[in-house]
């Protein structure tokens, strides 16, 4: 487990444990330092910046989790760097999506507050996430998404409106760190890879031998490369580098 002087300020927060090394590979030096749980954590610096990679696990409830004990601990700019659903036409796998704000269809921050206070993406994040992509001169989607408990659940007809009013994508971790986030006076924002579009029939997982589908694509791996790029580097912006 984490104590204080574990962890870094900017957290760049997957869901996917095995992702966090990953991660900790665009840094310039990582040391693991914790895993327990589900929940692995790497800190190390890039140009000199401390910056930390921990897991959030999938959903809410265990995102609610790491922040809260990673605001504990010192951290208070997030990054989720994870995968996505398109909920719209002009979105395919291997598109990279910037989130502005989420719609909260998911119960944990409901916990916290009333569904009156908005999800919205801290505009420090945004913009970082924002300018280092054209540094990298990488094409991003910044919009609003959707955030959701059920991995395979869902109404596809109210999916389908939500898309119809420019809810780019689905995932679901962001609006509670979005929250979270406002809730406790720290930042937040969220950068995702399309894995799928529900409506073109491109969906998740691997369900033959061999087979490379979802986020297994190799376009989707190497969306996720490009967006782990663009979050090392906003950590640099965030901190005047």
């Amino acid at each position: 487990m984490c104590g204080i002087g574990d962890v870094a300020r900017y957290i760049l927060m997957p869901g996917d444990p095995t992702r966090v090394q990953r991660i900790a590979k665009h840094f310039d030096s990582a040391e693991k330092k914790a895993e327990y749980r589900g929940y692995v954590t790497y800190t190390g610096e890039t140009k000199g910046i401390p910056v930390t990679s921990t897991s959030s696990g999938i959903g809410c409830p265990t995102t609610a989790i790491a922040m809260e004990e990673l605001m504990k601990i010192g951290a208070d700019t997030f990054i989720r760097v994870g995968t996505t659903g398109a909920l719209v036409p002009h979105l395919d796998s291997g598109d990279i999506v910037v989130a502005t704000g989420a719609v909260r269809w998911e119960g944990t921050s409901k916990t916290y507050i009333d569904t009156e206070y908005p999800a919205v993406a801290s505009y420090q994040v945004v913009n970082a996430l924002l300018q280092a992509a054209d540094e990298l001169g990488i094409k991003v989607h910044p919009g609003i998404i959707i955030s959701s408990d059920a991995y395979y659940g869902g109404n596809d007809e109210v999916l389908r409106k939500f898309g119809e009013a420019n809810v780019l994508s689905i995932e679901m971790e962001a609006s509670l760190m979005f929250i979270l986030a406002g809730m406790r006076g720290v930042r937040a924002g969220a950068i995702c890879t399309v894995d799928g579009n529900i409506f073109k029939g491109s969906g998740k997982g691997e369900f033959e031998p061999g087979e490379k589908s979802g986020e297994l694509a190799d376009k989707v791996q190497q969306s996720i490369e490009d967006e782990i790029r663009i979050a090392v580097r906003a950590v640099q912006i965030l901190d005047g580098s």
